[in-house]
């Protein structure tokens, strides 16, 4: 996950090629696209993702956010320390049955201790599937 597209800075790459997106990312099938601590871009497909009534599961919306935001959030506390969630929450607008899903993180607040970021969430045709918000804690490696 070198690329240069993907990984917009030296410290992005470093926490890319040490860690990658780890085991539910990789599950679930999400592709990073983008990543910096300002800005991380994210798909995700519907199918494999869904609830019994066959529209993507609210959790999943939460994991694809949980994923951009504290991606972003340790690409900000790198190298001198990392990134721990504290606080998440969504709001789903409009849910989506089949397609790729695109997540979008921005940040709110790049802070010493704490990272603010919303993400995203957009089916193919653009419309807005959800909004995460997410909080991380910013602790010093020992």
């Amino acid at each position: 996950m070198t690329d240069e597209n993907v990984a917009k800075s030296e410290h992005a790459k470093e926490i890319m090629n040490h860690r990658g997106l780890g085991d539910l990312a990789d599950r679930m099938g999400i592709k990073l696209v983008e990543l910096s601590a300002e800005k991380a871009v994210a798909t995700m497909p519907v199918a494999g993702n869904t609830q019994p009534l066959g529209v993507l599961h609210g959790g999943a919306h939460v994991v694809l956010g949980e994923s951009l935001g504290s991606f972003a959030a340790n690409v900000h506390a790198h190298p001198w320390g990392f990134a721990v969630g504290i606080e998440i929450n969504a709001t789903h607008h409009a849910s989506a049955t089949s397609g790729i899903v695109t997540g979008t993180c921005t940040a709110i607040k790049l802070g010493r201790t704490l990272t603010s970021h919303e993400i995203k969430m957009t089916d193919e045709n653009g419309t807005l599937l959800s909004t995460v918000r997410i909080t991380n804690f910013l602790r010093e490696k020992k």
